[in-house]
């Protein structure tokens, strides 16, 4: 069965961002992530959650300086003690909210990165990744590392799905999962299938928008009924995040959701 939970970062942005919560329950969301929590106390967040009847299911670390255009600090040398102090007040949100699941970006390479500096990154991102993970595991939670598409995001240190399981063997922890993204997968390197099979014994969380645009998933190339399918065929029993950009207000194009329990 296909679990879907609204991003709040990205869908019903027509609201302030503590209603969203509610208008994504009488749409039918169960669920929600979102890139942040910590602009809001855990209590705040909390009580959307629970007068909605939502379950929170993923957010991020905190990213370092995002304004900046920072994008996760996991791989990043010499940022090390800000990585670990972004565990701990992950953990904190994560208690509060009971959310079972925690991604740890991985951060941007340097535009002039060689060889060596990519190696540094590799060996600073395993670091933090066992650092991570090892903490998640005393609290119960799931880390997720993500492939992201270097088109959205250039420079992104991880974007391949098998980059990604090569972190995993690596790192050796029972709890670090992928963040399965279905959206960056066929903007980088597509055979949407091959991946998602390849995947799935890895796979902690699943991501979905329309390619290209992300916008809803019932527009452009990918075939996502069939996609999910497939993913529900193979067992999956996780939330798929709906971390898309609608093309309109964001009510109107939920149709495509129809099927799986929405409100159009």
């Amino acid at each position: 069965m296909i679990r879907l939970a609204a991003n709040l970062s990205m869908l019903f942005t027509e609201h302030d961002f503590l209603d969203r919560f509610a208008v994504a329950a009488k749409a039918g969301f169960r669920g929600v992530e979102y890139l942040f929590p910590y602009a809001y106390e855990p209590r705040e967040l909390r009580a959307a959650l629970d007068d909605n009847g939502l379950t929170q299911v993923l957010f991020n670390l905190p990213p370092g300086n995002w304004e900046a255009g920072e994008r996760g600090l996991a791989s990043l040398p010499g940022r090390e003690s800000e990585f670990r102090d972004s565990v701990s007040e992950a953990l904190r949100y994560a208690e509060a909210l009971d959310c079972p699941s925690l991604h740890a970006m991985a951060g941007l390479l340097p535009a002039d990165a060689d060889e060596a500096t990519r190696e540094a990154h590799l060996a600073t991102y395993i670091d933090n990744l066992r650092h991570a993970a090892s903490e998640l595991a005393r609290a119960g939670r799931t880390l997720l590392i993500e492939p992201i598409n270097t088109h959205d995001m250039p420079g992104f240190f991880l974007n391949r799905q098998a980059q990604a399981r090569e972190v995993l063997e690596r790192v050796g922890a029972d709890n670090l999962r992928i963040q399965f993204d279905l959206y960056h997968c066929q903007m980088t390197e597509g055979n949407l299938f091959a991946n998602l099979e390849a995947q799935f014994p890895y796979m902690g969380h699943v991501q979905i928008a329309g390619v290209p645009g992300r916008h809803e998933p019932d527009v452009g190339e990918v075939n996502y009924p069939a996609v999910l399918e497939r993913l529900a065929e193979l067992g999956y029993d996780g939330w798929v995040g709906c971390e898309y950009k609608p093309a309109a207000e964001t009510a109107a194009g939920l149709r495509w959701g129809t099927a799986y329990g929405l409100q159009a």
